[in-house]
């Protein structure tokens, strides 16, 4: 099995960005009660109505607004910090991508690129691989997780939050309290996020980005990526590991324990920079 050492340390740069910068999610099939049409933004709001453009909150000035300018901004901080990403794989502590075992379990991983087709790096050995929606086969039998939506970081760094924000920052972080939820089998990370916000009468947002076969999600509760700073956004873990692929691609096990959380820092305030790296 050929290996790619320069060209995993490359990817895993990036991909810790571009987890930022389209903070993962996925447009799943078969979501029960509620399926997301793929146009270019779908919201899902208290009330069940949209939210109108004018109403919308506005993005901070110097942050990207369209595709093309994220993919651009994503591929400018992975150059920076390319270096850094080398000198912190180097050490023996560190888990690094397993192309042999990603394809054992089924990953196709492109020789030249060292990714799959949706730009996807190996995952660390022992954990699991992506499963494209479209082949996600959801039945009627219910199992249960957990699940938890908090924006902690935000009240560390509020003055970089939008001022038109400050008011509705939960005041202990917590958006979404951790409980235990039913999912079935087959449903993804996606699936019970937009489940329960819908139930629960929150705001979230999310773009479907085909490129990673995925939507990302743009907002919960009203807070947006970049209202807290250019390096700010959503991330998800699960089981204390942040996936380097979609939330729509990410198929749910019972008890596992899923935790969206808000960074301010391209997710080094909340564990993730190390995690997306390291597969823990």
């Amino acid at each position: 099995m050929r290996k790619h050492k320069n060209k995993i340390i490359a990817g895993v740069v990036i991909a810790i960005v571009l987890a930022f910068v389209f903070w993962y999610g996925g447009d799943a099939p078969g979501l029960r009660g509620w399926t997301p049409e793929p146009q270019e933004d779908v919201t899902v709001v208290q009330n069940d109505e949209p939210i109108k453009e004018e109403n919308k909150p506005h993005k901070q000035d110097g942050t990207p607004e369209t595709y093309a300018e994220k993919i651009a901004l994503a591929e400018k901080i992975a150059e920076s910090t390319q270096s850094s990403a080398e000198e912190t794989t180097s050490s023996p502590e560190i888990k690094q991508s397993n192309e042999e075992y990603s394809e054992e379990q089924g990953m196709v991983i492109n020789e030249v690129t060292g990714k799959d087709q949706y730009r996807t790096d190996p995952v660390p050995e022992g954990k699991p691989v992506p499963i494209e929606p479209e082949n996600a086969v959801i039945t009627d039998k219910e199992l249960t997780c957990t699940l938890s939506v908090r924006c902690d970081t935000i009240l560390q760094n509020i003055g970089w939050l939008d001022s038109e924000k400050v008011d509705i920052v939960p005041k202990d972080g917590v958006i979404f309290a951790e409980q235990t939820v039913t999912f079935y089998e087959g449903e993804s990370v996606f699936n019970v996020l937009v489940r329960e916000m819908k139930r629960n009468k929150i705001h979230m947002e999310f773009e479907n980005t085909p490129i990673y076969n995925s939507a990302y999600i743009e907002g919960i509760a009203n807070l947006y990526e970049f209202d807290c700073g250019e390096l700010s956004g959503w991330m998800y873990k699960v089981n204390d590991w942040f996936p380097n692929y979609g939330c729509s691609r990410y198929q749910l096990k019972a008890g596992d324990r899923i935790e969206w959380v808000f960074t301010c820092d391209l997710g080094n305030d909340v564990g993730g920079h190390y995690s997306a790296r390291n597969g823990k």
